[in-house]
């Protein structure tokens, strides 16, 4: 039975991550800034209150954690605020998305990494929108630069982390159902956190710092 702490939990595929390796028969520690009915009613511990732009607040989520190991972190929690052309771009809106999902996952990766040890495995969840041969449709910009900015994190994270056994892997869920797109992506929650948990399950040293499909396809940068 691995511990398994997954970020950003209360909702959409965070949600769904944490309900199938319950079911499996791991032990999952959700974190989340405020919990939902749904997560309450999965047997599993919760950490909320927890804040990804926050030191101080991963700091506690950190301290709650303290002296019990962690198998597998998923840093799952991420926004997607602005989706306008250049012209009508939020550039404080952009700022948040760095904030969340760039440097979210290096402050907690960086908090619970005391709890890590040869074998644990980091897992950010990103997106082909981070990679720079998916910029077809244009807009979007602090979506698609800071999620390229979470995959240079994992990808040097991974290199800082193979000395002390420790795997590293960036993924792509798909186009997912969730309230992020509207629930419009023809991905259900279920099929995606799957095939993420899949992909973490196959994950070794040959593997760390690289960058997949939920499905299973390994992605350009």
């Amino acid at each position: 039975m691995a511990h398994v702490v997954i970020t950003g939990a209360n909702r959409g595929v965070g949600l769904e991550l944490a309900r199938q390796f319950a079911a499996r028969g791991d032990q999952v520690t959700a974190v989340c800034r405020s919990v939902s009915d749904s997560l309450k009613a999965l047997d599993v511990e919760i950490v909320d209150g927890v804040d990804m732009t926050d030191d101080a607040s991963v700091a506690r989520l950190a301290s709650a954690l303290k002296g019990r190991a962690i198998d597998i972190l998923v840093n799952n929690a991420g926004v997607f605020l602005d989706r306008n052309d250049l012209e009508h771009a939020d550039l404080d809106a952009i700022a948040t998305e760095f904030d969340v999902n760039a440097l979210g996952p290096l402050r907690v990766s960086r908090a619970l990494l005391p709890m890590m040890g040869e074998g644990g495995k980091i897992a950010i969840i990103s997106s082909i929108r981070g990679s720079l041969d998916d910029t077809a449709s244009g807009g979007s910009y602090g979506y698609r630069m800071s999620k390229a900015a979470a995959n240079m994190a994992g990808r040097t994270l991974s290199v800082e982390l193979a000395p002390r056994g420790i795997a590293v892997i960036l993924l792509h869920p798909g186009y997912v159902a969730t309230d992020m797109t509207s629930h419009q992506g023809p991905v259900p929650t279920h099929k995606a956190a799957a095939g993420i948990i899949e992909r973490i399950d196959a994950l070794d040293m040959e593997m760390t710092g690289t960058f997949w499909h939920a499905e299973g396809r390994h992605l350009p940068w």
